[in-house]
């Protein structure tokens, strides 16, 4: 019998943190992190982290430990989540693997070994020039040509991941997909019971734009002004949102009023790719983001007793 391990995946703000950490508080459990940006210093409150007081005395892995100018990648994260799952079974408690980074999950529960790919800067000029002169679409077009597959899961918008499917390409000769075949082949350790929160767009919407407003009286101005004076570079940190666009209003790029707009419009569009990400997932249990806590709780708690899995 391999060792059990739950998954908690979610769109932004929909309250896959509080879920976890008070199924963590039920069964025993730790939490490692499957967020892209909740794993950088120094930036706390655009990344949503979860302070000490909200992690309830609920140990959890994989925040709050790389630099920001360090470039960490998928294959980093593998291994570290890894290395965490191991440290919390040999101690006899409950993983919980929480977030709603869909590659970060996906590279552990299948095990994906992604290409250490050195980026080829004159190459990323060249993407990058084209997309500003030609438009996103051009590039998005492109890697639907090169990958059909993998852009299923990939939106016309979302810059970031279009420039990797044709980055892994132009570095390896294969397709991310390709890769991803190849690696599935790769004995998964654990046995991963995957669990989603779906959530109605208009009430999801709301709590986005509730959380960027608490951000900005949190400090989210101040956070970003003190990153950019105390690192000279940010690798991939700054490309978060929140911290891109504060960026912009403080260069005197845009006005602090676009800036929060703007927060708001492109996490409402990243909650939309997170949702499109996860529902190309067949294995994945859904959870009603509209019933109470404590409902998805018990529910995970049963589910997992019983050893009831989709796929």
């Amino acid at each position: 019998m391999k060792p059990k391990v739950i998954v908690i995946l979610g769109p932004t703000a929909s309250g896959k943190t509080a879920l976890s950490i008070e199924l963590a508080k039920k069964i025993n459990g730790e939490i490692v992190s499957c967020d892209s940006m909740q794993i950088y210093k120094d930036m706390t409150i655009g990344t949503a982290k979860p302070t000490i007081e909200e992690q309830k005395g609920i140990k959890h892995y994989l925040i709050d430990f790389v630099e920001p100018n360090v470039r960490y990648t998928v294959s980093d994260y593998k291994n570290d989540a890894k290395k965490a799952i191991t440290e919390i079974l040999a101690n006899g408690k409950r993983p919980i693997v929480t977030g709603g980074t869909g590659l970060y999950a996906d590279s552990l529960i299948y095990e994906i070994d992604y290409p250490e790919i050195q980026t080829d800067k004159e190459y990323r000029k060249e993407l990058e020039a084209i997309s500003e002169k030609e438009g996103l679409i051009k590039l998005y077009k492109k890697a639907c040509e090169i990958d059909p597959k993998a852009m299923e899961k990939i939106s016309e918008n979302d810059q970031k991941r279009i420039l990797r499917v044709l980055e892994i390409y132009h570095d390896t000769g294969k397709t991310k997909t390709e890769i991803e075949i190849e690696s599935r082949k790769n004995d998964i350790p654990y046995d991963y019971y995957v669990y989603a929160i779906n959530i109605p767009r208009e009430i999801l919407y709301k709590r986005i734009e509730a959380r960027v407003d608490s951000m900005i009286k949190l400090g989210l101005i101040d956070e970003v002004k003190e990153l950019l004076n105390k690192y000279s570079e940010f690798p991939t940190a700054m490309q978060s949102i929140g911290y891109k666009e504060i960026r912009e209003f403080l260069n005197g790029n845009m006005t602090k009023e676009e800036a929060i707009d703007t927060i708001k419009k492109e996490s409402r569009h990243y909650a939309k790719r997170q949702m499109t990400w996860f529902r190309k997932n067949k294995n994945i249990i859904w959870l009603d983001g509209l019933k109470d806590q404590q409902y998805n709780v018990n529910y995970i708690i049963k589910t997992y007793k019983r050893g009831e899995k989709l796929g």
